[in-house]
């Protein structure tokens, strides 16, 4: 086996292992040192009023950020004893990181300053020369860029006892969002 398939092979190891382990923000309590990073986390700023927050990982679309916190809205709703919610200021922030690394695959940037040079000989013009970084669309300037987002949301909600406001469009019935959002919720696999 050569150097280059054997490269190769443990570089498809490596990538079909981390694939493995790469997953979206289950729904979960954010806590340092667990297996995915992210959750959510709540504090209490008054008797019936708290700040819940749903962080993602890289790999955690806005959509079901924003999904996990209305449902951790809600159950945190019914555990306090209310029945219905309203969302007094929500948002979501967008973190946008972009990496330009060289093309690890060119020659100068997986053998340090090596690269290969030829002579070829011309019956016509006689001996020329390439090199892969002299005007060579190939070789020449390629880089890996790549963009990461992840995305947390924020609320700040009351609770509230009895029915729910009629005429108020960010109040929400607890135990109905839960059922509605439930199927959805991806929780941590055990293990």
């Amino acid at each position: 086996m050569t150097l280059k398939a054997i490269t190769l092979a443990a570089a498809l190891v490596a990538t079909a292992g981390l694939s493995a382990c790469a997953t979206a923000t289950p729904y979960q309590p954010n806590v340092r040192g667990q297996a995915v990073s992210g959750g959510f986390s709540e504090v209490r700023l008054e008797t019936n009023r708290f700040r819940v927050n749903f962080a993602g990982n890289s790999l955690t679309s806005r959509e079901t950020v924003e999904r996990y916190l209305l449902y951790r809205a809600a159950e945190l709703t019914v555990g306090e004893g209310g029945d219905w919610f309203t969302l007094v200021e929500r948002q979501t922030d967008r973190k946008a990181r972009t990496y330009v690394d060289p093309d690890p695959m060119t020659p100068y940037g997986r053998y340090g300053y090596w690269r290969p040079y030829w002579r070829y000989y011309g019956p016509t013009w006689g001996w020329r020369s390439w090199d892969p970084w002299y005007g060579d669309p190939f070789w020449a300037d390629r880089m890996d860029v790549r963009t990461i987002e992840k995305f947390e949301a924020s609320a700040e909600i009351i609770v509230g006892r009895g029915p729910k406001p009629p005429n108020d469009p960010r109040a929400f019935d607890a135990r109905e969002v839960m059922t509605n959002l439930g199927p959805t919720i991806v929780r941590p696999t055990p293990g």
